[in-house]
């Protein structure tokens, strides 16, 4: 399973980046606007920091504008996979897309129907969003396991992107769903390496060495 950071803060992926466990980054026009910069610029400084998969939203929402702004952010750099809404204009969008060669990441899915619309279109990504049906009394997970499912069923490349995980828990079932790629924030990948019997196994393993040694040894 691929780990991605759904973030456009510099500061969250160096540190992220820093740790050699990030495989790309997932933006769209709410984490872009929260930096202050231009989508273009921002973009760019991401892909000067992660070297991976960045996925870049059109703003458009009409077929006819949606091509030229997604050929556009696909120049940015050779990272780049276009983000577009699944809506009619989208899915057509990421047929016309794909077709030219452009990756394109579907995203606000919440239906395994939508997900199947998407790998017709030829998309490289589908984003189930998990955390926003279980906001509304659904299970989102569920959503993740129908889709693999589907997928596996057909023979569909499109790569599961398993969206809005809010949580370590999220992650861990999503990667037990078979999603290709969990994408998250910043604090639910930091979260990931928390245990209080990790930081209490170590703390005694460096007592134990330094009654021996008679010294304090420096962590790596």
């Amino acid at each position: 399973m691929k780990f991605f950071l759904d973030t456009a803060n510099l500061d969250e992926l160096k540190r992220g980046a820093n740790w050699g466990i990030v495989d790309g980054v997932t933006t769209n026009p709410t984490l872009i606007a929260r930096e202050g910069r231009p989508l273009d610029e921002q973009v760019r400084m991401i892909c000067d920091i992660v070297d991976g998969d960045i996925s870049a939203e059109v703003v458009a929402t009409e077929y006819s504008a949606m091509l030229p702004e997604g050929r556009r952010l696909a120049k940015i750099h050779k990272n780049i996979v276009v983000k577009c809404p699944l809506t009619r204009d989208g899915i057509k969008a990421t047929s016309t897309l794909s077709k030219e060669g452009i990756r394109v990441n579907v995203t606000l899915c919440f239906t395994a129907g939508q997900a199947l619309l998407a790998a017709k279109a030829g998309a490289y990504f589908i984003s189930p969003f998990v955390g926003r049906l279980d906001d509304i009394g659904y299970t989102g997970m569920d959503l993740i396991r129908s889709i693999t499912q589907i997928y596996r069923n057909y023979g569909f490349k499109t790569q599961v992107l398993a969206a809005s995980l809010r949580s370590p828990t999220h992650v861990i079932d999503a990667a037990q769903a078979g999603a290709h790629i969990g994408t998250m924030p910043f604090k639910v990948l930091d979260m990931l390496f928390n245990h209080p019997l990790t930081d209490k196994g170590l703390e005694q393993f460096l007592k134990d060495y330094a009654k021996v040694f008679q010294e304090t040894p420096v962590a790596g």
